[in-house]
């Protein structure tokens, strides 16, 4: 596992810095709008880039699934990335944004590596050795009592149905929680999530680059991770909750009952 850290490392490291170096040239970026409140820049081509790079020279087999390029190649090994997480972020110079890079073999992630340019955080899960921030073990919260957490979301702004499910949602979570916080950057909340910065963080609708290094990150530190209306597999239905242990157990119920 060793060999596919090192190589995740320095492609997170390297799109990061390509991100960082254009943080105050933004007003020259090419910028395309892929939907309403949706955005892709040359930054983002030029993080990938630097990103695949760096996994096909030292493995040209291997599969790879990203955020701009899409799928490419067929392989026991998938890499899954999200050159830059919270694009509208950069594009606003709110840092709160993130380099996202998980290795999937067959259909168990193996590795999660996050990177927060701004700050220089580097988080790192490896399954069955835990998680790790900047070298330092992560664990989730010990937060007992639902009205004493922070919790993390992320608002579906891309579909009405989905938004129309999630206001509810939000209302029993503003109501019954101690504060609810939309970040805008989905792998960087559940990194927070796995260093107990937010107690919990639920979304619908995410892709798998958003959270496939996020919810291993989650696990490896402590925390339970579940798909938010009970079906197999979150990472195909985009509609996550992730939360420490007792959170988690107080949570769910609520978002599967929450409706119009």
């Amino acid at each position: 596992m060793l060999p596919l850290e090192n190589i995740a490392v320095a492609a997170a490291r390297a799109a990061g810095n390509h991100i960082m170096r254009n943080l105050e040239r933004i007003e020259q970026l090419k910028v395309d709008r892929k939907s309403r409140n949706d955005f892709v820049s040359d930054v983002d081509r030029g993080a990938e880039a630097e990103i695949v790079h760096i996994i096909r020279k030292a493995h040209p087999d291997h599969a790879i699934l990203a955020e701009e390029g899409g799928p490419s190649g067929e392989h026991e090994f998938k890499w899954i990335i999200d050159p830059l997480d919270g694009t509208t972020n950069f594009l606003h110079r709110f840092p709160h944004f993130a380099v996202s890079i998980g290795v999937q073999q067959k259909d168990k992630m193996l590795l999660g590596v996050i990177y927060a340019p701004c700050t220089n955080d580097l988080y790192v899960a490896i399954r069955g050795s835990g998680a790790v921030l900047n070298s330092r073990k992560m664990r989730v919260s010990k937060t007992l009592n639902l009205d004493d957490a922070l919790v993390g979301t992320g608002v579906p702004i891309r579909s009405g149905v989905i938004l129309d499910k999630y206001i509810p949602q939000l209302k029993v979570i503003v109501e019954k929680t101690a504060g609810v916080r939309r970040a805008g950057a989905a792998a960087l909340d559940l990194a927070y999530v796995a260093c107990g910065r937010l107690d919990a963080f639920w979304e619908l609708g995410l892709q798998p680059w958003d959270m496939a290094a996020g919810l291993l990150m989650v696990e490896e530190a402590g925390g339970v991770v579940s798909e938010l209306y009970g079906a197999d597999d979150a990472m195909k239905t985009g509609n996550v909750l992730a939360a420490n242990p007792k959170i988690h157990e107080q949570l769910s119920p609520l978002l599967k009952a929450a409706k119009a």
